[in-house]
């Protein structure tokens, strides 16, 4: 056992010990915990200690949920507004790609483990929070269904009115960092996060919105 992982056992074993009026408060007990927690981790191939790491979203957005209330509207807008900025649009204005690639990249769930090689194509995993293809009889339902996304939004009709153009940017943004439109949002940053890469979400924008997509069919 790592020493640093001692130390945060043994201090936290004292603080109980010496009675309720001195235990630590949740401040401290949440430093314990981190560092039992990163004492216990330490990098394995392409895996390192830092996804660990936490920035201001992720911290924000515990509290909000161990209080057990939804984050505050002025913290979450500011939130949001900043990692919007961290999203790069395609710079020759395409946003689709191919969605057959997309269909195989949406229903993997593989990479990122500490077995795959820094080469390794990663997953996007979509299947496990959305149903794409209407055909689906087995998919997550953390997320909305994304059935006919392209044609219930008008965008398949007409992909270059106002408001189809609207739909596209809201969609590239979304796969980007979708903590950019929903700060507490349980969907991946994915391209943000490097956890696939623009081509990839480029096919995963035309598996949504490429009007032979089985997704709008």
């Amino acid at each position: 056992m790592k020493q640093q992982h001692k130390m945060a056992l043994s201090l936290m074993t004292i603080a109980l010990a010496a009675g309720c009026a001195s235990v630590p408060g949740s401040a401290e007990l949440d430093q314990l915990t981190a560092a039992i927690v990163k004492s216990s981790f330490s990098d394995k191939g392409i895996v390192k200690a830092s996804v660990l790491d936490t920035d201001e979203v992720i911290q924000a957005c515990s509290a909000a949920d161990v209080a057990g209330k939804p984050l505050n509207e002025e913290v979450a807008l500011k939130l949001q507004a900043a990692q919007l900025k961290t999203i790069t649009w395609p710079a020759d204005g395409n946003y689709l790609g191919d969605w057959k690639a997309g269909e195989k990249l949406a229903q993997s769930g593989r990479g990122m483990t500490w077995t795959d090689t820094a080469d390794t194509a990663n997953g996007g995993n979509c299947y496990n929070c959305h149903q794409l293809d209407p055909k689906e009889i087995s998919f997550g339902t953390i997320g909305p269904t994304l059935t006919g996304y392209g044609k219930t939004r008008g965008v398949i009709a007409d992909p270059t009115s106002p408001a189809s153009k609207a739909i596209i940017e809201y969609t590239w943004g979304k796969i980007w960092n979708a903590k950019a439109y929903n700060a507490c949002s349980m969907m991946p940053r994915a391209v943000h996060k490097g956890i696939i890469t623009e081509k990839q979400a480029k096919d995963l924008m035309a598996l949504l919105l490429d009007p032979k997509s089985p997704v709008n069919n």
